[in-house]
């Protein structure tokens, strides 16, 4: 009898497990995905402190110049963090560098516009003005198709490209959403657009559940 009952008491345990194991891998991707939003900003501020100290001339062409900082006197002034650099959604953990081209560009800003009311958040600073300028004549197109960048085939770029911002080479879709894009891929962390004053976070969505064979 007690033999039984340790076996019935050890079936309602790993029937609570059972139960409880979607909710903490829910849990447990969140926190990843707001880490990797965390990390991603993280960057496109180091990528605009890149392009200030260049006056616009010149952008960074690998994580690893970001990570060594900008000359100040006679040391060197961190702007990105060792932590950063890595993307806790890739596999290798390397970030997709996002090169300025202007259609990718011009896409992302139309999204980023329809998520925030009609309203493009305004570039920092005037080194900043040559993408405006692709931005201007492309973000009215009558083309919402395009809005859906990146394309499922991309190239991932991880270094020894000029780039403008960063996104994770993880096509998953997401539980958080990002400026309204719910897949991991178009989550492009970028200095193009700032301060639009809106929550960038949408309540998470609830685990999808899992039907039993047959159904």
């Amino acid at each position: 009898m007690t033999l039984i009952a340790v076996m019935g008491i050890m079936v309602i345990f790993a029937t609570a497990l059972l139960a409880v194991a979607p909710t903490v891998m829910h849990d447990v991707q969140r926190e990843k995905e707001l880490e990797s939003i965390r990390r991603g900003e993280e960057v496109a501020r180091a990528i605009e402190a890149y392009v200030i100290y260049h006056r616009g001339a010149k952008l960074p062409e690998s994580i690893d110049e970001l990570l060594e900082g900008l000359p100040m006197g006679t040391k060197q002034r961190m702007i990105l963090r060792p932590s950063a650099a890595t993307d806790p959604l890739s596999e290798d953990g390397k970030w997709r560098l996002v090169q300025p081209e202007p259609q990718l560009i011009a896409n992302l800003a139309k999204r980023i516009q329809d998520y925030n009311n009609g309203i493009l958040p305004s570039n920092p600073t005037q080194v900043f003005d040559r993408w405006a300028v692709v931005i201007v004549n492309n973000v009215t197109m009558p083309d919402e198709s395009a809005a859906a960048e990146p394309d499922p085939d991309y190239e991932v770029v991880t270094d020894n490209v000029p780039f403008i911002g960063v996104a994770s080479q993880s096509r998953s879709k997401s539980i958080l959403t990002y400026y309204g894009a719910e897949n991991h891929s178009k989550w492009i962390y970028t200095p193009l657009f700032k301060g639009s004053g809106t929550s960038r976070f949408a309540p998470p969505r609830p685990p999808t559940p899992v039907r039993p064979p047959g159904f």
